[in-house]
């Protein structure tokens, strides 16, 4: 649990690939900003990318730094707040989704609880969230995993590309 009045850095990922995905990610950005005792820091540029283990048109991704006195498990329940808001179901695993918003770093926490498993689980294989997590903290540390960079070496083979902010 943070200490009062410090915040722990958060590390939210967004994806969107049915309905406007650009205004589905907009959105959420927006609500992220304005979660109790938190703090939007900086948000990614936007980027395209295949689904991965799906189907579907293209997703849009994009990743946000919070800082938040939230607790991890009050920080999730937040943003399945935001996803329900955009009509998020989970017809089965990876389906095409109007909004998706992972907790993917939770300060330096590791987290394995049935509801929540930080750093996200698969994380350091998935290039859309590698790029954009990488354009606002370089040089990151991924538990178990080593830099940010290394891992992006690892996905290279994964169509990604940069639309802007």
């Amino acid at each position: 649990m943070p200490e009062a009045g410090h915040g722990v850095t958060a590390y939210i990922g967004l994806g969107a690939n049915l309905g406007d995905a650009h205004a589905a990610l907009a959105d959420a950005l927006r609500r992220l900003a304005e979660l109790p005792q938190t703090r939007l820091v900086v948000s990614s540029s936007v980027y395209r990318s295949a689904p991965i283990d799906s189907s579907g048109p293209d997703y849009l991704n994009a990743v946000a730094e919070l800082a938040t006195q939230l607790p991890a498990h009050d920080l999730l329940a937040h943003l399945q707040t935001i996803e329900l808001a955009h009509g998020r179901e989970r017809p089965y695993r990876n389906a095409p989704r109007t909004l998706d918003l992972d907790l993917l770093l939770y300060g330096s926490d590791l987290i394995a609880t049935p509801e929540l498993t930080v750093p996200h689980p698969r994380l350091h294989a998935r290039a859309f969230v590698l790029q954009p997590l990488a354009e606002i903290a370089p040089g990151l540390l991924l538990a178990g995993r080593g830099r940010i960079e290394d891992c992006l070496r690892l996905v290279a083979g994964q169509r990604i590309d940069r639309l802007g902010a």
